[in-house]
């Protein structure tokens, strides 16, 4: 996911006066037009290629486990996990005694799931994807825009080129962090790709717009699929148990990549992969003066992240344990992947 603000600041081109440019503010008349114009794209059905190799399926375990200890969960209420039986779930901790509980449209497995009285926030840039109007929004025109703002593809051509990076791990299973409303979380659960496929996100709202996605599908296969509330900087499995892990539009969002990347290494087991998409400013960009000073202030407001270059992210990566770091370019969109030692 992606914060309007990070694309107020990262024009497709930088035309004669390009400081001017970058930091004109868009008036929201502006933004309703692109808006208009790219949510025509939503309405675009999408049908990936459907794939299934039983030969690299891997066995259905229990990957869940407690987000404070980080032990497998000794109990999964009695019934195969799935959409349709999120609100039968429940999972119980015996490092910290500590009971966990699914509702209707997904599993709640933060760490301060089952709190009465103890509430948190999170920085601006997690918690404008929780209110009610940008999770409704998000595939519905604000997801849109990145391709006319970022060049980024749209969903049908990054899931064709994220194939590419996930061919080692097929059968596997996929989380698909940050997942928004669950747009490339039912792609991958349609296309047979993978037999488990976690759709994951902090936001309430996005997680009940994609079960609502789901239910409007006919025939959709929801045995396979599983939503789950967790921070990205505390993912509720146990270490080296996840095939794949994707993050769609979704780097710059974090509060601390290095934590959330950290943890991806952590839960990705060896030889596992890692693909993710995000945006950079550099090119001409760098040119502009104080730009990384301008970053720096926007981080702190907002919790957010800009990317200034590729060798930062290949850096990140390294630092996390993930080696052979690729990238593939369009404009200000990139798409990475790096995998886990084998």
């Amino acid at each position: 996911m992606a914060t309007l603000c990070h694309f107020v600041l990262a024009p497709s081109r930088l035309g004669h006066n390009s400081s001017r440019t970058l930091l004109k503010p868009w008036s929201t008349q502006s933004f309703i037009r692109v808006l208009a114009r790219a949510s025509s794209a939503s309405l675009t059905v999408t049908e990936p290629d459907v794939i299934r190799d039983d030969g690299k399926v891997t066995a259905n375990r229990n990957v869940l486990a407690c987000p404070i200890c980080y032990e497998p969960f000794d109990s999964v209420g009695g019934t195969q996990l799935s959409v349709n039986t999120s609100a039968q779930s429940s999972f119980h901790c015996c490092t910290g005694r500590k009971e966990y509980f699914g509702n209707e449209t997904h599993l709640n497995l933060t760490v301060a799931s089952g709190s009465s009285a103890y509430d948190e926030s999170m920085p601006a840039s997690t918690e404008i994807f929780r209110t009610p109007v940008v999770s409704f929004l998000y595939e519905r025109g604000w997801r849109q825009t990145f391709s006319v703002l970022g060049g980024f593809p749209g969903a049908q051509k990054e899931f064709q080129m994220m194939k590419d990076y996930l061919k080692p791990v097929l059968g596997g299973n996929i989380i698909d962090a940050s997942c928004g409303s669950g747009m490339f979380s039912r792609l991958f659960a349609k296309s047979g790709l993978f037999s488990r496929v976690v759709a994951l996100d902090f936001s309430e709202n996005m997680l009940q717009e994609c079960f609502k996605f789901i239910k409007e599908e006919e025939n959709f296969p929801t045995e396979n699929l599983i939503l789950v509330r967790a921070d990205i900087s505390r993912l509720p499995f146990a270490t080296s148990s996840i095939d794949a892990v994707h993050a769609g539009a979704a780097l710059h969002c974090w509060p601390s990549p290095s934590a959330a990347v950290a943890e991806v290494s952590r839960v990705l087991r060896p030889g596992g992969v890692f693909v993710a998409t995000t945006y950079i400013l550099d090119g001409l960009y760098s040119l502009i003066p104080l730009l990384g000073s301008v970053r720096q202030i926007i981080g702190e407001v907002s919790g957010s992240h800009i990317f200034l270059s590729e060798g930062e992210l290949k850096d990140l990566c390294a630092t996390c344990g993930l080696l052979d770091f690729t990238v593939v370019r369009n404009r200000r969109f990139v798409m990475i992947s790096a995998r886990k030692p084998s």
